[in-house]
């Protein structure tokens, strides 16, 4: 892997807390924190879901964090229609997580090659 800022790569993963020992949310749209690891530096940051509590709406707010956060992929149990089509129009790719276990977890599986790609 190159040095080249173009390869550097960020991982979100939907949670129900903060952190990277936080248990993953099933749920994209509804997840409360959204943690971002970057792959260079393995540093992890989560954001708060501000829709995640909206009326309608929510996967494509969802989505719009990933685009501003930089996220190249999502791993995450489910997506709706909206953020699904919003996510492929972005070039987000989102993976199936629902093992149940943590955010540090699920990065391991997606390292590992173990997760399906949906999206």
């Amino acid at each position: 892997m190159s040095n080249n800022p173009v390869d550097i790569m960020k991982i979100c993963v939907t949670a129900k807390g903060s952190g990277i020992d936080a248990q993953v949310e099933e749920r994209f749209g509804r997840a409360p924190y959204f943690v971002f690891i970057d792959e260079e530096s393995g540093d992890a940051q989560t954001v708060q879901n501000a829709g995640a509590g909206g009326a309608g709406g929510v996967g494509i707010k969802s989505a719009q964090t990933m685009v501003d956060n930089d996220a190249k992929v999502v791993i995450t149990g489910q997506v709706g229609g909206n953020a699904n089509s919003a996510l492929s129009a972005a070039g987000i790719a989102v993976y199936e997580y629902r093992a149940g276990g943590s955010v540090k977890d699920a990065v391991a599986a997606y390292r590992a090659g173990t997760l399906a790609r949906i999206l």
